[in-house]
């Protein structure tokens, strides 16, 4: 997240309207309901489809796998009822518990399998399939090389699952509490053909929520209580209403009538309302970025083009003006998501075009316009349609056209579903992207840009960047682990095959009334599982 997992660009604007003191008091007359908000609509509810944190945060309250994540990003048994792990770290053994689907029919190991198998079927076209890397014949399959019934997972009676791996994988138990691996309903899946996953009632659920009045367009829905969840006990809410907020003023104003029970805060809001009651600091352990289309733009092959970019840019007002506690980003991965040696991973990956230096623009540029035999180049951003997202192109338009004279951007902002669909058909010069990271690992954000993954929508490529984070992955050593990861994050850097722009830290106001809600920024973010309203 999910996550993730890619985001919308930002969720925040300025705004000049005026502010009254934050309400803490209940949104609804009903204890045991909420009212909370999204910054974008979701583009789908297909396990094997979605690639977006909006999606995935929704999955991860109307479906369950084997583990589910907890505080502090810890996987915490959930449909394993008891994990077995051989010597080598190559065989899962996972003894389920008995639970069942929201249509009534019971959940076996084999809903485990089909899940799996759907999504590295080449037909499936996932564009997640990737971190079934390392389960045995995973990649092969996705090359079509071998069967999806090859895949190292099998069903040994209802209840037994048993996971086979090509490689010890150091993060498997927190890949497993990642929507991606939860199971599937085969026969909801075969009913609803090409409608499945694609509004709330071409679904099966297994979670604490089911989802309600979700037409696949729609901007607004609820979750309601699932009576066939395992552990419906421990549920304490009986219904979510989700409604989307493109607009802070408007979440704002929702949240001081007392009908939301959250709203995220844009840069305006952030600095009028620090320290006040509700107040809450949100770590999406995301860094947004540019991808640039080096594929069919010609310009942007330009690797001196690119940093002149990236050095135009001044980060620090770029992160003020979308609101929240945003970190300059010089790194690809999110800063504080892994520590080596008690350090920040970040703090040994070097990027030389990170810092805002407008006379070392113009030099690049100056380069990139002899190279490229032009002095009039034209280039596109494309980001959301969210206040922050047209805050952000507007500051990159306004940083580019001033800092780079003969370079002429244009600007387009469209709905996040929409601005998928484009970032994946590789219809943009250069797009705004976010990623969260799926675990709390740089694997999470350098898989990404290797050759063949399908959120490489600029086509960067280099073989041995690629090499790198193939050894990683397979690298018993940790120290030596995160040396490889490092080294290939620099080397991306110095191409700037991307430009890191900022870690989000999301500022919101949240009733105080509103308990129990589990927050992690990798991963699937919300946890409503354990939530109440005292």
């Amino acid at each position: 997240m999910k996550i993730k997992k890619l985001l919308a660009a930002g969720m925040v604007s300025l705004t000049a309207v005026a502010l009254a003191a934050c309400s803490n008091g209940s949104s609804s007359s009903n204890s045991k309901t909420i009212n909370w908000m999204d910054s974008a609509e979701i583009p789908s509810m297909d396990i094997s489809k979605a690639t977006d944190v909006t999606s995935f945060n929704q999955m991860n309250n109307v479906m369950e796998g084997l583990y589910r994540l907890g505080k502090d990003s810890k996987a915490e048994p959930a449909l394993a009822k008891k994990t077995t792990v051989s010597s080598d770290g190559k065989t899962y053994t996972f003894t389920l518990r008995p639970s069942k689907w929201s249509n009534g029919k019971a959940l076996t190991a084999k809903d485990f399998v089909y899940s799996w198998q759907r999504t590295v079927n080449p037909k499936t076209n996932s564009q997640y399939s990737y971190l079934f890397s390392g389960i045995k014949n995973a990649d092969d399959i996705t090359a079509g090389k071998k069967p999806v019934s090859s895949l190292g997972i099998k069903a040994e009676g209802k209840y037994k699952l048993v996971v086979t791996l090509d490689k010890r994988i150091p993060y498997f138990k927190l890949l497993m509490a990642f929507p991606l691996f939860f199971p599937q309903n085969k026969a909801e899946v075969q009913k609803d053909g090409s409608k499945y996953g694609t509004a709330s009632k071409y679904m099966a659920y297994n979670g604490p929520f089911t989802q309600v009045g979700w037409t696949g367009s729609n901007l607004s829905w609820k979750l309601k209580k699932n009576p066939n969840y395992w552990d419906k006990k421990a549920v304490k809410l009986d219904t979510i209403n989700y409604s989307v907020q493109k607009t802070p003023s408007t979440g704002y104003n929702l949240y001081q009538s007392n009908k939301l029970d959250a709203t995220i805060l844009d840069a305006n809001q952030t600095k009028q309302l620090k320290g006040k009651s509700g107040y809450t600091l949100r770590d999406t352990a995301s860094t947004f970025y540019l991808q640039y289309n080096q594929k069919s733009n010609k310009y942007l092959k330009n690797a001196n083009l690119r940093k002149a970019i990236s050095l135009a840019i001044n980060r620090k007002q770029l992160g003020k003006a979308v609101g929240g506690d945003n970190r300059p980003a010089s790194a690809l991965t999110a800063y504080d998501l892994t520590k080596v040696n008690g350090k920040d991973y970040t703090s040994s990956v070097k990027n030389a075009y990170a810092k805002y230096d407008p006379k070392a623009a113009k030099t690049y540029f100056k380069k990139a316009e002899q190279e490229l035999g032009t002095k009039n180049i034209e280039l596109s951003i494309l980001s959301d349609d969210t206040d922050a997202g047209q805050k952000t192109t507007e500051f990159l338009q306004s940083q580019l056209d001033s800092n780079l004279k003969g370079l002429k951007i244009s600007v387009q902002n469209v709905p996040f579903k929409t601005r998928l669909s484009r970032s994946t058909k590789g219809n943009f010069d250069i797009v705004v992207s976010g990623w969260s990271a799926d675990f709390a690992d740089p694997i999470s954000f350098l898989d990404l840009f290797t050759a063949n993954n399908s959120n490489n929508n600029g086509h960067w490529k280099n073989s041995q960047y690629d090499n790198l984070v193939a050894e990683s992955k397979s690298e018993g050593n940790n120290s030596k682990r995160m040396a490889e990861m490092q080294k290939a994050e620099n080397i991306i850097l110095a191409d700037q095959g991307l430009t890191p722009l900022y870690n989000k830290t999301e500022a919101w106001m949240v009733n105080t009334k509103v308990k129990g809600l589990i927050y992690n920024g990798a991963g699937a973010n919300y946890n409503f599982k354990s939530a109440y309203v005292k």
